[in-house]
């Protein structure tokens, strides 16, 4: 959940939203945590009752259906999808930090590389993958700690100065808020994917609660100490300006010693790298299986239910999207992808908050949820719409016409499914029997198996088969 959580967006945003708000962008970053966690509560409730393959999209079938189910799917897997392709692009600017020489055929090579790995750690396996990001977000939490140690030091010992960073408050227009909200949840963005591949979790109707909840605590409190220490150890007009910003302020808080402040800043810079690939490696295990989820129910293309015959991973869904992701990093930019994720997850998650308070109340003892359990369902659907408003008109208008284009997807795929259901139910040994049951109750073959079970009767046995009345 951490892993997914944390990756480029620490690095890059903290100099982005000061830009837009200076340091009230903290009480953003407050708010943003609250209403994550608040919408991670949702998926939570829904974990705890329905642990099944698929995420929202799960949750959503089994209360509304699977047309509703199948759009939501569809939204989830295009965020997703946009996220995959910004972690290309993120990596690849980072990169160009330590080698500003690299021309396009260069970048695009990184690009690939970088793309080839996450496609082969996810095809090897969830276990192999899930060990691969844990050591990744090892890694990259390490110089993030190191960062706030120091930054901390140097606020303490140069209070006035730090103080000084904090004044204005507010430095840029509070029409800006709606904008620092988005780039801001982005970040926190991620706790959903860990619901997603529940078969491949120990125990899921236990663990995903626990992993959701303590891991978006663990984020939200990591994130605001982060952005705190940056605005406190770097000045304003620097921040705002520096495409680094926590490279800066390692630089800055390691000042006292020149070499320490290059080995700080370098530090940084890769540790920037290796959280971009821990996110996507994240990302891209719980995309793969909401593809193959969608695909078992008949409502994606049968290729994508593949598992590797060594692996039992989806390889087939993990080609596609990873291959199809790396094609989109060519092409957009980081706003537009980052604007369009957060506009089709705010959908995702009004649809799992509105299912949290269904499932609830569908398992609540007595058949009443508790008050919280009504509260939380409902503050995570005010949120959700609350964030859907804020992005981008471009965007939006993008995001609804690849989210409609899931509608003809549905139509195309939802007869078959219904086809082939029809056929498992009529050819199947129940349908078979009942059919057989059904014919003998007409004319002579009535009186006949009456004539049969009376024998039975007078003998004592069992009938083969009985068929009874629904």
């Amino acid at each position: 959940m951490i892993g997914s959580a944390i990756g480029a967006d620490i690095f890059v945003i903290p100099a982005l939203t000061a830009k837009l708000l200076g340091p009230a962008s903290l009480l953003i970053w407050l708010t943003g945590g609250l209403i994550a966690i608040v919408i991670a509560l949702c998926f939570a409730f829904c974990a705890t009752y329905l642990p099944k393959v698929g995420g929202s999209y799960a949750y959503t079938k089994e209360v509304a259906g699977p047309f509703p189910g199948f759009m939501v799917g569809w939204a989830l897997l295009l965020a997703e999808w946009f996220s995959l392709a910004v972690f290309p692009v993120a990596f690849t600017q980072y990169f160009l930090a330590l080698d500003p020489n690299l021309d396009v055929l260069s970048q695009t090579l990184l690009k690939a590389v970088f793309i080839a790995v996450i496609i082969l750690t996810n095809i090897y396996g969830v276990k192999t993958a899930g060990k691969f990001n844990d050591l990744l977000t090892i890694v990259k939490l390490g110089p993030l700690f190191l960062l706030i140690f120091f930054g901390m030091l140097y606020m303490g010992l140069q209070p006035n100065l730090a103080i000084a960073h904090f004044h204005p408050f507010l430095t840029g227009n509070i029409s800006n808020a709606g904008q620092a909200f988005v780039l801001i949840f982005w970040a926190y963005a991620g706790f959903e994917l860990s619901s997603l591949p529940a078969n491949e979790i120990q125990n899921p109707r236990k663990t995903l609660p626990k992993a959701l909840l303590l891991g978006m605590l663990i984020v939200s409190a990591f994130y605001i100490v982060t952005n705190f220490v940056v605005i406190g150890v770097v000045d304003h007009e620097t921040l705002v300006s520096s495409p680094a910003p926590l490279a800066v302020a390692a630089s800055n808080a390691l000042q006292f010693s020149p070499t320490l402040a290059i080995i700080g800043g370098l530090t940084l810079t890769i540790g920037a790298l290796v959280s971009i690939l821990g996110a996507d490696e994240s990302g891209s295990i719980g995309t793969s299986w909401l593809a193959f989820a969608m695909s078992t129910d008949g409502m994606l293309p049968k290729p994508f239910s593949r598992l590797h015959k060594s692996y039992h991973t989806p390889y087939i869904c993990i080609l596609v999207l990873c291959g199809t992701a790396f094609v989109a990093s060519m092409t957009n930019g980081l706003s537009a992808l980052i604007n369009s994720s957060v506009f089709l997850l705010s959908f995702a998650y009004l649809a799992t908050s509105i299912s949290a308070f269904k499932i609830e109340r569908r398992h609540a003892k007595g058949g009443k949820p508790s008050l919280p359990t009504r509260i939380v369902p409902v503050m995570g659907a005010v949120f959700s719409l609350f964030l859907m408003t804020q992005v981008n008109t471009q965007q939006i208008l993008t995001s609804a016409v690849l989210f409609a284009i899931g509608i003809p997807i549905y139509i195309f795929f939802s007869p078959r499914k219904e086809q082939e259901e029809l056929k498992e139910l009529f050819l199947s040994r129940d349908a078979i029997l009942e059919r057989a049951y059904h014919q003998g109750e007409i004319f002579l073959a009535n009186a006949y198996r009456h004539f049969k079970l009376q024998i039975y009767r007078e003998k004592n046995l069992q009938p083969a088969w009985t068929v009874e009345d629904k």
